[in-house]
């Protein structure tokens, strides 16, 4: 982080009632935006920014204390006090929005569907199957649910009982 760019963000960094910033604050902060800049783990925090389980205490501490929303709304105030605001701030990465697992299907119930195809018929005022297709819903055929698994139960935590019987040998009851 470059001189200019902490001096924007020093004066935002909560301090302790007990005195000033800690010594080595800087590199802590450098160290918090290492690890999520690389996405490593805490323990690969590279030991220049000081003891991993510091930069996380002092990270965990910033997060409760709301620094970083507060960093944000005023980095935001600075650059609109400079007339550079703009939706150049905004940026999502697709490598880091994810999905739901159930999200790779789309399931929809007939009724909605029926309506759905009623609308768009009323709408173009032309049967649905006579319209040019944009998008195919197909109906999906009903998922019998997946059979309860059988649980297996020693015999000692029932009870004694019967249990198999080797060839020719008595039965219970057998004199």
């Amino acid at each position: 982080m470059t001189d200019a760019e902490w001096a924007l963000i020093e004066p935002h960094v909560p301090v302790a009632a007990t005195g000033p910033l800690p010594r080595r604050v800087r590199d802590q902060f450098n160290g918090v935006l290492w690890r999520f800049r690389t996405g490593s783990g805490w323990r690969d925090v590279p030991e220049r920014y000081g003891s991993w389980t510091t930069v996380y205490s002092r990270f965990r501490g910033w997060v409760t204390s709301g620094f970083f929303q507060g960093l944000m709304e005023a980095l935001i105030a600075e650059a609109a006090s400079r007339g550079k605001v703009g939706l150049t701030l905004v940026s999502v990465d697709s490598t880091i929005v994810r999905a739901h697992h159930e999200s790779s299907g789309l399931a929809v119930a007939g009724e909605t569907l029926d309506a759905l195809e009623q609308a768009l018929t009323e709408e173009k005022g032309v049967p649905l199957p006579q319209q040019q297709a944009v998008l195919r819903v197909m109906r999906s055929r009903r998922r019998t649910p997946p059979p309860t698994p059988r649980r297996f139960v020693p015999r000692h935590a029932v009870g004694a009982g019967p249990g198999p019987r080797k060839p020719d040998s008595a039965g219970p009851g057998a004199a």
